[in-house]
């Protein structure tokens, strides 16, 4: 059976898609505390999440479908492999989403605006940003990240520790599904209960992420806003940020089995 399907290309450009976004979700505060509207950042980063979190339910049960058309034999090594080709998608996403960072930085900054000029209304906001006149606007500021960016980062701002958990917490999200799916086929019995324990991974990870990493940025963005902390501490933790959600996504390869055959060993005192 062909490993490299038209199916799992889908799947893979959905999540390549998905971690893009969520990378560059990063750049709605550092754009928010720029032109010093957190609040209508917020609005424009909750837009994001929700196509993010949109695309990664659209694609889920494409990948489900891998293991329904696995072959008999071998079909954990071929799953796996399809799986960690999807894995990969995620750091190549995470990867062109940290190279657009400079420029969704502008772009979000005028994006801002626009939001507030349009009185907070999505659809207008939408159609405004979408016309044929800001599309290629929005094309002049398309620029490659270059070394000057990094220009006044201090890597003393970053604290090892939320980099260490924001990497973590990124591996995990990256693998819920995928784990989930892989330990049904090392428990057939408990094929139903392992696939429903996704939503439960995906639902912690969440969870730490908002306990222990968005409030931090949130704070960070909101004392630039008041003049009580500087811009580029800020542009530091938030290349430390998407720099561990790249790791993060390396972690994943490391964790997937393990992950699969934890869930596995749980479900038996489930079921």
């Amino acid at each position: 059976m062909e490993l490299i399907t038209l199916n799992l290309l889908f799947i893979a450009f959905f999540i390549f898609i998905i971690h893009s976004i969520e990378t560059l979700a990063y750049a709605v505060r550092l754009s928010g505390a720029r032109v010093k509207m957190i609040a209508s950042a917020l609005s424009l980063f909750n837009i994001m999440v929700i196509v993010s979190r949109l695309a990664n339910m659209m694609q889920q049960p494409f990948t489900g479908s891998l293991i329904d058309n696995a072959p008999i034999e071998n079909t954990l090594e071929f799953v796996e492999t399809q799986f960690r080709i999807v894995i990969g998608a995620s750091t190549l996403g995470t990867a062109f989403g940290m190279i657009l960072l400079p420029t969704f930085i502008a772009l979000f900054s005028r994006a801002i605006v626009y939001l507030s000029e349009e009185k907070g209304s999505v659809p207008s906001f939408m159609k405004r940003i979408l016309s044929i006149k800001y599309i290629k606007r929005g094309l002049t500021h398309l620029t490659l990240p270059r070394f000057t960016y990094l220009k006044d980062t201090n890597i003393k701002d970053i604290p090892v520790r939320l980099f260490i958990v924001n990497m973590f917490i990124t591996a995990i999200y990256t693998i819920g599904v995928l784990s989930a799916l892989f330990a049904s086929l090392l428990a057939p019995e408990r094929a139903i209960t392992s696939t429903m324990a996704s939503g439960l991974i995906n639902g912690i990870a969440t969870i730490l992420l908002v306990i222990f990493i968005d409030p931090k940025l949130s704070v960070m963005a909101d004392d630039v806003v008041n003049q009580r902390g500087s811009y580029n501490k800020l542009k530091s933790m938030s290349l430390m940020m998407v720099t561990s959600r790249l790791f993060g996504t390396l972690l994943a390869q490391a964790l997937f089995i393990w992950g699969a055959k934890y869930i596995a060993w749980f479900t038996k005192f489930i079921v």
